[in-house]
């Protein structure tokens, strides 16, 4: 489904994001994963591309077989490092030819083991280019849909760790919406005045687009450090440490805290007319599903229909 038809349908969006897996035995436990939230019917998933495309027909694998063999809406992430411009079109005439209503343009990170990569040769340098290029595609009506892809970017709630002049981040993201994407999506943060405060900077800047929050639970303190490498610039609060330091690295203890500290975050962001929660998943199930029992959701399409009982 289209981007603009969902937001039109649902005053608030949940949905999750997938990275492809890379293994027969990693497949089989994103397969599971995914048939266990499936009943949560996300307004959408997303599906993430390696850095300099290392994943690229893993994503579009992945992205083909949620279209094909589940009830998900798939978003497939687009980057712009280490892609000429035919090998774009290709992915997205592939996309168009699936039925795929979406996409994530995003700038892109380099491989690991290409730091000194020269940007000159990709076909676009930032990701506003490569908003304008889908734009241009969609003109060209090769997508089943006459308005083409709807099309996502990023937002960066702490900053961006690619531009250490804050002043300028804004301009950055006003020109990928003036470029033509029709939703932001957040990178995850931990503290929700973050995200308060990106949003009332983009109402400043005329950026006037839905913003969808995203979040990830903490889950075990392996997987903090991950996300602190992975995500370079997220803040944790003292909030969250003090209480994870009180779990004297009990793994349960740590989950459990985790989860409850994502579960407030969400209810605080829906309180607060958040226009959508983007869960991180690391393509599990439980701490996801654990979430919507906390917040008393049994799914995304019963709560936007649920009635006042008070």
């Amino acid at each position: 489904m289209h981007i603009r038809d969902i937001f039109a349908q649902q005053s608030t969006t949940f949905s999750f994001e997938f990275f492809p897996p890379k293994s027969p035995e990693a497949a089989e436990a994103l397969y599971a994963s995914m048939r266990e939230l499936e009943p949560l019917r996300p307004s959408f998933v997303s599906v993430t591309y390696g850095a300099g495309g290392s994943t690229r027909e893993l994503t579009r694998d992945l992205v083909v077989k949620l279209k094909r063999e589940t009830t998900l809406d798939p978003v497939p992430h687009l980057t712009c490092v280490c892609h000429s411009e035919a090998e774009i079109c290709s992915m997205l005439e592939q996309y168009a030819s699936a039925g795929i209503s979406n996409i994530l343009a995003l700038g892109g990170d380099l491989p690991r083991n290409q730091q000194d990569y020269d940007r000159s040769k990709d076909a676009f340098r930032f990701a506003a280019d490569l908003v304008g290029y889908i734009r241009k595609f969609n003109e060209r009506r090769l997508h089943p849909d006459p308005r083409g892809f709807g099309i996502c970017v990023a937002g960066f709630p702490e900053g961006h760790p690619g531009t250490p002049n804050r002043m300028k981040e804004m301009d950055y993201l006003k020109a990928k919406v003036d470029a033509g994407a029709d939703w932001i999506c957040t990178q995850m943060f931990f503290d929700n005045h973050d995200f308060y405060d990106f949003r009332e900077r983009c109402q400043l800047a005329g950026i006037k687009v839905p913003i969808i929050a995203g979040l990830m639970p903490v889950t075990s303190l392996k997987g903090m450090l991950s996300m602190a490498e992975m995500a370079a610039g997220t803040r944790f609060p003292a909030a969250l440490i003090r209480r994870l330091n009180r779990t004297g690295g009990d793994a349960d203890a740590v989950r459990n805290v985790g989860i409850a500290y994502a579960t407030e975050q969400a209810a605080e962001l829906l309180d607060h007319g958040v226009r959508g929660v983007h869960f991180y998943t690391l393509n599990k199930s439980t701490a996801t599903r654990d979430i919507f029992t906390n917040l008393g959701v049994k799914d995304t399409v019963s709560m936007l229909h649920a009635k006042p009982i008070i």
